[in-house]
């Protein structure tokens, strides 16, 4: 019997239930597109990565921890089948194919009944591309089809450009606050060029999902209060993979260099003899703010900005900010990981002679779908990041410019 082409459709799962079997790297990749697209998620697997566990917490999903069991795909629109179980896949499969769910399946796609295509994204236009021929289905030059379309939408011209592969080493990218139009066009094209992306839970996870599939996802996400991979063992991957001679992007929030501990990886792929390039970031500590609506700096208002983390406490003696000055300080102050200290920060700055009355904004999850402002003063930001429930991450602003806006513009 002759192989038939797959039939192209765009699924519409805003509220609908959509289940996910295993918790691994294919479904930290496939998550951010669904919950985008306001999918009610019922993920089940006995455990998860660090990023997908970050989404249980948030609430974006519903996390069963435990395996497969006959019966979770009723009432399902969708299923995504990735556990490393062949015969938990095998059984979920039939499952879908009795209820009639659409089904992919990460361990074998000639047995599922829908396929995921290479997808990207532009001014509002998603592009997919799918193989049409089965036998002939190859990740990577579907992946540069995408590409070469997204390029060509974004530059204006679909015109697809010449295909380079980057030559071995580490690219130190800058992904910017979270949206994930906010990277860099170098920085999005070496991300492309990849063959090893080791990433942040703060870089822009859209991005993963534009990966083709033999791009391997390394996940150093460091989530708070919570698992983390220590900063010598992301020293180590970043060398390890660039000695084996890959292409390897190492995927951060922001800036790289600013409390990134870009540096600290510059050093040691320096010391190790690898060659690094160092591509800037948009800063969260300017475009959160600015997506808020807060200018740090204003005519009349701020000539100064000062940007300062607030991991360690005023009271610590790890502490290497000078608080007594900054209290004397006219500008405006930004904070990246402050929102557990910011009652103790707000104390000292009012003990060192700054107004209780200091108008102070908190914006979490900054320039994503889910960005919220958050406004308060010295005098109650301890207050009022308890009743808001606010949480990591958010910049915080602290000065006269958080009232300024395009409403009260001159």
């Amino acid at each position: 019997m002759a192989e038939h082409p797959a039939y192209p459709v765009g699924l519409r799962l805003s509220g609908r239930r959509v289940v996910v079997l295993g918790a691994g790297q294919v479904a930290q990749r496939r998550l951010p597109a669904l919950i985008a697209a306001g999918a009610d998620i019922v993920l089940v697997s006995p455990e998860a990565t660090p990023s997908v566990e970050a989404m249980a917490d948030a609430g974006e999903l519903t996390w069963h921890r435990r395996r497969y069991a006959d019966g979770d795909l009723a009432d399902a629109w969708y299923a995504l089948i990735a556990t490393s179980d062949p015969d938990a896949n095998t059984a979920a499969s039939a499952e879908a194919e009795r209820h009639r769910v659409w089904c992919v399946r990460s361990d074998d796609a000639d047995r599922a009944t829908a396929w995921t295509p290479a997808t990207g994204t532009s001014e509002g236009v998603t592009v997919a591309v799918l193989t049409t021929d089965a036998r002939g289905r190859d990740p990577r030059h579907t992946a540069a089809i995408r590409d070469a379309v997204v390029e060509g939408l974004r530059d204006g011209t679909l015109v697809a450009p010449h295909h380079r592969t980057r030559a071995p080493g580490v690219a130190l990218v800058g992904g910017g606050p979270g949206d994930p139009d906010l990277i860099t066009v170098r920085g999005r094209r070496l991300l492309a060029e990849a063959d090893v992306v080791i990433a942040d839970r703060l870089g822009p996870r859209d991005l993963l999902a534009e990966l083709p599939p033999h791009v391997e996802v390394i996940d150093a996400a460091k989530i708070p209060y919570g698992r983390y991979m220590a900063q010598e063992a992301i020293n180590n991957a970043l060398i390890e993979h660039a000695k084996q001679g890959k292409s390897v992007v190492r995927l951060k929030g922001g800036d790289p260099f600013v409390f990134g501990r870009g540096m600290e990886e510059v050093q040691a792929l320096a010391e190790a003899g690898i060659p690094c390039t160092v591509v800037p970031g948009i800063s969260s500590s300017i475009s959160v703010p600015g997506a808020a609506g807060i200018p740090v700096t204003h005519r009349g208002v701020a000539h100064e900005f000062t940007v300062v983390s607030g991991h360690v406490a005023p009271d610590d003696a790890r502490s290497l900010v000078d608080w007594p000055s900054l209290a004397r300080l006219t500008g405006t102050l930004v904070i990246l990981m402050g929102v557990d200290k910011i009652g103790k920060i707000a104390e000292t700055l009012v003990a060192h002679g700054k107004s209780p009355k200091t108008p102070v904004a908190l914006v979490q999850e900054g320039t994503t779908a889910a960005q919220r402002r958050v406004d308060a003063t010295l005098a109650t930001v301890a207050e009022t990041v308890r009743t808001e429930d606010v949480k990591p991450p958010a910049v915080i602003v602290i000065g006269a410019v958080v009232t300024e806006g395009p409403d009260r513009a001159v």
